[in-house]
């Protein structure tokens, strides 16, 4: 094999892997992103259900001394 050959199956070689390790970096960042948005959805839900639960807390009649002071 000529030297010419040998550095472009090289090149060939490293752009390959270039191309191999970016596919998997991608589908690695899909799969963040899937992660993400679930916790994104997961703390509005949180946040919706604390909210509710502080306005329901409000609601309650004040606290009074009792009736015996």
């Amino acid at each position: 094999m000529s030297e010419e050959t040998s550095r472009v199956t090289k090149l060939e070689e490293i752009v390959a892997h270039q191309a191999q390790t970016i596919e998997e970096l991608s589908d690695q960042l899909a799969e963040q992103w899937k992660v993400v948005e679930q916790t994104r959805a997961k703390l509005d839900r949180l946040t919706e259900r604390f909210l509710s639960l502080e306005e329901q807390s409000l609601e309650a009649p004040p606290v009074t001394r009792p009736p015996h002071y």
